[in-house]
């Protein structure tokens, strides 16, 4: 085996090992820590004061069934980007309109309605109550009660005040109010005038009815998740279904954190006081239809005669915009909030990239120009390595004759063939595993820019020009409509099939990549040279067109770079 071959799958090996090696010995253990905890946790949950149905605001009859009916009247949302409703039976939060934001980019297309309805087939919804002691005999208000409410409207301007009485001696209330930003907040209060203390505790839960459709990548989370002692803690919707009834309970031992259940660009999140201890849990519960529940509850409160208790929970709805959940994170201490955003092991370059893209964004005002000036900045980064690595490759070139007649006229003598040719690259200060160099340190940056195109909502629906109207989205075009002449979609091909024009121009800038490249005198590593620009046009045409313009804009900078290096070494070596 030549030591070109060698150096090709070195270079892929390193590479496939950094990977690998990354899950095996940082991903795998840390999951493997989080099981044994959810373990032990399960096992010890029996000893935690755990909410009964009724105090948990689950329903007697299953909330996918047509027979529940809204026995109170709707107060409208009305924001700069939410639109929707609140029923005052049972004060959920479950309508909520992200009028911002469409489903598709046909014209007319409907807007995401994040949370549903509890009357509506599929309901997806907040609720927010108090639990008492397993001992008391509590008349507490549940998902069937109606509250009185001061305003038939809930906006910035107007917060919405909910009230209750129980007829004990404990009189409830619950100020809603809500911003432009997605951030709704929940503050509960209760009032004693009976004549004997009673303990309380403040719950809080997400409900999901069906199973959403999910992309079903390895790379993207969609389902429950949640931050405990500043550690992300990510379920798959099977994996509540497989853990029973009882789910996961999670007690940190730390206060703070938030649970939530994200979708790819839209989340539901559930933020208590960050002051205190709570007790969080995901669920999957068994009815009609499958649901699944994320909730919290917080450690006993005494409410002493005459005395009055509260509890503040903040719920976020709506799209996960980087800086939306930077800047809650801040203001509201909400630990690893931005963890909502699945931007991977590569999270150190991921959302540095994010925030280069959107810089330039706002100075250029168009996310695939900005992808392109970022490809210089991190060409410009790369340059020292690259530079050495290219002059190596164009003095490889220039050698290749010398090797191929070494090769000829020592095939036979593999030792001595090495040693020949170990003698001229000494002689010539030229290193053969130098043109790996600069592959391998494009592997992060390639994973974490897809990163950012993937799962960045900011990049969703980003025009580029021509044909590219969505950066996030693969290359509309293809063969089978004449790349675009045809207004007709070839969803139903393969996405290996549907090859667009971007991967077609990727294809081409890196067969004259490869052209300029030192010719491998090995006919296997020939032949694979020869048909990678093949391989590498149909694995891109799946990709987002933004990451393919970054691959073609790339190639095309290196093709330059290594073009006029080249050029200089022939003219050194002549003269």
């Amino acid at each position: 085996m030549s030591p070109e071959t060698r150096n090709l799958i070195a270079a892929m090996s390193l590479s496939l090992a950094i990977l690998i090696g990354w899950q095996l010995y940082f991903v795998e253990p840390e999951l493997e820590a989080q099981r044994a905890a959810y373990n032990e946790q399960a096992a010890q949950q029996q000893d935690i004061p755990q909410p009964s149905a009724q105090q948990t605001g689950q329903l007697a009859n299953d909330p996918a069934s047509p027979a529940i009916s809204d026995e109170g009247r709707r107060i409208t949302i009305s924001t700069a980007n939410v639109s929707g409703s609140l029923s005052t039976m049972g004060a959920r939060i479950d309508d909520i309109l992200l009028t911002s934001y469409a489903e598709t980019q046909d014209e007319g297309a409907d807007n995401i309605h994040l949370m549903l309805p509890f009357t509506s087939p599929n309901p997806y919804i907040a609720e927010f109550g108090w639990v008492g002691a397993a001992s008391q005999q509590l008349y507490l208000p549940d998902a069937n009660t109606v509250w009185q409410a001061n305003s038939d409207i809930l906006s910035p301007e107007s917060p919405v005040i909910l009230r209750w009485d129980n007829g004990q001696g404990l009189a409830f209330s619950r100020l809603i109010s809500i911003n432009d930003d997605y951030l709704i907040t929940i503050k509960d209060s209760v009032a004693s005038t009976a004549d004997t203390a009673v303990q309380l505790s403040a719950y809080g839960l997400l409900r999901r009815t069906g199973t959403p459709k999910t992309d079903g990548l390895y790379i993207l989370h969609e389902g429950p998740l949640g931050v405990f002692d500043e550690t992300l803690n990510e379920e798959d919707y099977s994996d509540l279904v497989d853990a029973g009834n009882r789910g996961l309970a999670f007690n940190p031992e730390t206060a703070g954190g938030w649970i939530g259940i994200t979708d790819k660009y839209w989340l539901a999140a559930l933020m208590p006081e960050q002051n205190q201890k709570v007790s969080f849990a995901m669920r999957a519960l068994q009815g009609e239809k499958q649901r699944y529940q994320t909730d919290f509850l917080s450690q006993q409160q005494t409410l002493q005669p005459g005395a009055e208790i509260s509890w503040t929970t903040y719920l976020f709805a709506g799209a996960k915009r980087v800086a939306l959940l930077d800047r809650y994170s801040e203001e509201l201490a909400i630990p690893n909030f931005d963890l909502a955003i699945d931007f991977g092991w590569f999270y150190f370059l991921t959302k540095p990239f994010f925030y280069g893209l959107s810089g330039l964004y706002d100075m250029i005002g168009n996310f695939g120009l900005s992808i392109i000036v970022f490809t210089i900045f991190v060409r410009l980064a790369l340059f020292p390595l690259a530079n050495k690595s290219y002059k190596s490759m164009g003095k490889m070139r220039e050698l290749a004759p010398r090797i191929q007649k070494m090769r000829e006229d020592f095939g036979e003598d593999k030792p001595r063939l090495q040693r020949e040719m170990m003698a001229l690259y000494k002689a010539e200060n030229v290193n053969p595993a130098a043109g790996c160099l600069p592959i391998i340190l494009q592997i992060p940056v390639f994973f974490a820019l897809y990163k950012v195109l993937y799962v960045s909502i900011e990049m969703r629906h980003a025009p580029f020009y021509g044909w590219i109207k969505d950066l996030s989205a693969v290359d509309p075009t293809s063969i089978f409509n004449l790349f675009g002449l045809f207004p007709y979609s070839v969803d139903f091909l393969p996405q290996f099939l549907s090859i667009g024009i971007w991967p077609i121009l990727m294809g081409i800038s890196m067969a004259v990549q490869m052209r300029l490249n030192p010719p491998p005198p090995d006919p296997v590593q020939a032949k694979i040279f020869q048909w990678m620009p093949v391989f590498f046009t149909f694995l891109l045409a799946g990709f987002p067109a933004g990451l393919v313009i970054y691959w073609t804009w790339n190639n095309t900078l290196s093709i330059l770079q290594q073009w006029w290096i080249t050029r200089n070494i022939k003219k050194t070596m002549a003269s």
